[in-house]
């Protein structure tokens, strides 16, 4: 469970529309739409956003490629085997349905998209939303009947109905070398604050219980309107947190770089206004491998650092991913790696292994890394998370602590998260006793029986 999902989570494959939040069949005559969403949570947001304006111009939602009229890939183009899932997802696409739509991430490259598909019916970029809906409405034409076609206030959404991902803005200023998202996304793009709490307001009256904060730079909320205030609200992410931790539902943060402004988010924790959960993108602890990352080189202060942040907020859980193998990476570089995580001792690790992506800058350092290497590299950093993680919640055995609940199958177990679990890349917590009248969305207090490498089980308590 601590090991990074893939670029293209296998299990939002191959649609992901029988999880919208819309519970109307299609009227006779009524247009359909299918979807894939590919890649991270931003680009589930996209298209959560894409199906909304859909559904509200009266195209229906098809749980299947047969009953579309059209189907939807979301792609993703991070990295080249991300690309090579996408064009994979527009194929099986096409075989099924014949009527494609292809938007996101790889949707910046048209070319490598129609030289591998020609049938495609359009291509638009990320976050292009007005193309998107043009070029589904030359293939399928909307019918609205305003009498018929009703939104839920909340809009679609991809995710379980008691959490759902609030994405505060777009784009980066970082030039990594690996990374190719300012090209694909642009430029940093923050929401207004006000627009940010309106709409986390709106789906906590819908009754989510989690809201997961997420963007390219979340540390950096707000840099590009100058931090102002508007309407009552300002733009930085200090700001948005405690209006956020206001709503009295769980607010969970993503993709903070760690500025020195974070150590203010820490307080907020400890206060229990935000979860105490950081979610921090170290990627290495080398200097000179950060440095040919173009990443911030201060490892040895980034410790100093997370023991401040501890002493204020000891239940603080740190989440972070790492590249192994990137060019140039000798064996002393790696080995300060596993020095710094024994240090460090994070909660929540997940580890890559360094693959070129076209149009990246590190594509051309010297030095690369034999694929034999980086995959022993990588068995051994997962080998020094996985000890860690294990003795960690070995720790909680005995403990009383909050979760909520994510889903009940059908022998009863109930499978839930801890404030230190984020959904589908962290761990879980298990009750298979005593889960009679939970329901999903619940939070519930467990006592902590029995740990494993990645997840609890408990059974509830008072």
């Amino acid at each position: 469970m601590s090991q990074p999902r893939s670029p293209n989570p296998p299990d939002l494959r191959p649609d992901l529309a029988p999880r919208a939040r819309i519970e109307t069949p299609a009227r006779p005559g009524q247009p359909t739409i299918g979807m894939v969403s590919l890649g991270c949570p931003k680009a589930l947001v996209d298209s959560e956003r894409i199906l909304t304006r859909l559904r509200a111009e009266g195209y229906a939602i098809s749980p299947d490629y047969a009953g579309a009229d059209a189907v939807i890939v979301n792609t993703c183009g991070f990295l080249d085997s991300a690309k090579a899932e996408s064009l994979e997802a527009i194929g099986e696409a096409l075989k099924e349905n014949g009527r494609v739509i292809v938007t996101g991430c790889l949707g910046a490259e048209p070319g490598y998209i129609t030289g591998a598909h020609p049938t495609v019916l359009a291509v638009t970029g990320p976050h292009q939303y007005e193309q998107v809906l043009d070029a589904v409405h030359g293939a399928v034409p909307p019918a609205p009947d305003p009498f018929v076609d009703l939104l839920p206030a909340s809009g679609v959404s991809l995710t379980p109905r008691h959490y759902s991902y609030l994405k505060i803005s777009e784009g980066c200023n970082h030039h990594c070398r690996f990374c190719i998202i300012p090209d694909m996304r642009g430029r940093l793009a923050s929401r207004p604050a006000h627009a940010v709490l309106r709409e986390a307001e709106k789906l906590a009256e819908a009754g989510v219980k989690e809201l997961l904060v997420i963007s390219q730079d979340t540390s950096a909320y707000g840099v590009d309107l100058k931090h102002a205030t508007e309407k009552g609200h300002r733009a930085h992410i200090t700001d948005l947190a405690r209006d956020l931790g206001s709503l009295g539902i769980w607010v969970r943060l993503h993709y903070v770089y760690p500025y020195p402004h974070v150590r203010e988010l820490i307080p907020l924790m400890a206060e229990g206004l935000i979860l105490p959960y950081l979610d921090i993108p170290f990627q290495h602890a080398h200097p000179d491998t950060l440095k040919r990352m173009a990443r911030p080189a201060a490892a040895a202060k980034t410790l100093d650092e997370i023991a401040a942040w501890r002493a204020v907020c000891p239940d603080l859980a740190l989440r972070s991913t790492f590249i192994v193998g990137y060019p140039g990476e000798t064996e002393a570089e790696f080995q300060t790696l596993l020095d710094w995580l024994d240090e460090a001792q994070l909660d929540r690790v997940g580890c890559f292994q360094y693959e070129n992506v076209a149009g990246a800058a590190a594509n051309d350092l010297p030095d690369h890394v034999p694929a034999e290497v980086k995959q022993d590299r990588w068995e051994r950093f997962m080998e020094k998370a996985q000890a860690i993680s294990e003795a960690k919640l070995a720790a909680k055995v005995g403990q009383r602590i909050e979760v909520i609940v994510d889903e009940i199958d059908a022998d009863g177990i109930a499978t839930c998260r801890t404030k230190a679990d984020a959904p589908e890349i962290d761990g879980c917590l298990f009750i298979d006793e005593g889960a009679g009248g939970l329901a999903p969305g619940d939070l519930v207090t467990v006592e902590v029986e029995e740990a494993g490498e990645y997840d609890l089980w408990g059974r509830p308590g008072a």
